[in-house]
């Protein structure tokens, strides 16, 4: 895909860092000439010296053609410039970074497609970092309805050397919880797992529950066997 990217700070430049090593065509924007070179010395990425909310640069870097936009750029009205602008050129998918959540309407209405809260998205990490210690990562989908969390198996708990079906079937477990991805080694490849998948410990699982049953399915997992 081509994908556009308006800001080339820390985000910006990263982000383009990873969608090259996943083999798309990156371009970014910024009025920063040093950091447009960074971006073409560095990263290996088109870069286009200018104001990503000018029609003259947006067109000269190929927003016509663009399969995706992310607009990373220093302040929420910047970013709410550029996806009205994306929308107006017809590009089909739009990413949005937003500090303040006063913008998550207008950049909807806007045309974004997905809007991260980078202040939302720090705080909601190190939260669950204080009072889930042992989960590996946690992402949030539907707006924080639904958690996915990755939870290693410890050793001597209670669902080690149990199939994936025995624990669904258990009372305890709590209900609308699911095990959707299994690891049985950190260097062996994640499977999706069936009923007859049996837990080993020191593997990984991934689970997706609702966010009131965190705790429960937590403290499920790692209860002792004692």
């Amino acid at each position: 895909m081509y994908i556009l990217i308006g800001g080339a700070g820390l985000v910006g430049l990263n982000l383009a860092q990873k969608l090259v090593e996943l083999g798309h065509t990156v371009a970014v924007i910024d009025i920063d000439a040093n950091a447009c070179r960074y971006a073409r010395e560095q990263v290996g990425v088109m870069a286009f010296e200018g104001s990503a909310v000018s029609t003259e640069t947006l067109i000269e870097a190929g927003i016509r053609k663009a399969d995706s936009l992310a607009a990373v750029l220093r302040n929420d009205a910047l970013n709410l410039a550029l996806v009205t602008l994306a929308k107006h050129y017809g590009v089909p998918h739009i990413i949005s970074r937003m500090r303040h959540s006063d913008f998550t309407q207008p950049l909807r209405i806007a045309g974004a497609n997905h809007i991260i809260s980078t202040i939302e998205l720090a705080v909601s990490t190190m939260v669950n970092a204080i009072e889930y210690p042992q989960v590996e990562s946690m992402m949030h989908f539907e707006q924080g309805q639904i958690e996915v969390l990755k939870l290693p198996i410890p050793y001597n708990c209670n669902v080690a050397g149990r199939s994936v079906a025995d624990i669904a079937q258990d009372p305890k477990f709590p209900s609308g919880s699911l095990i959707i991805g299994y690891q049985a080694h950190p260097h062996e490849d994640l499977i999706i797992p069936n009923g007859s998948t049996i837990l080993e410990e020191g593997s990984t699982v991934l689970i997706v529950t609702k966010p009131n049953s965190l705790h429960q399915v937590v403290d499920f997992m790692e209860e002792c066997r004692c």
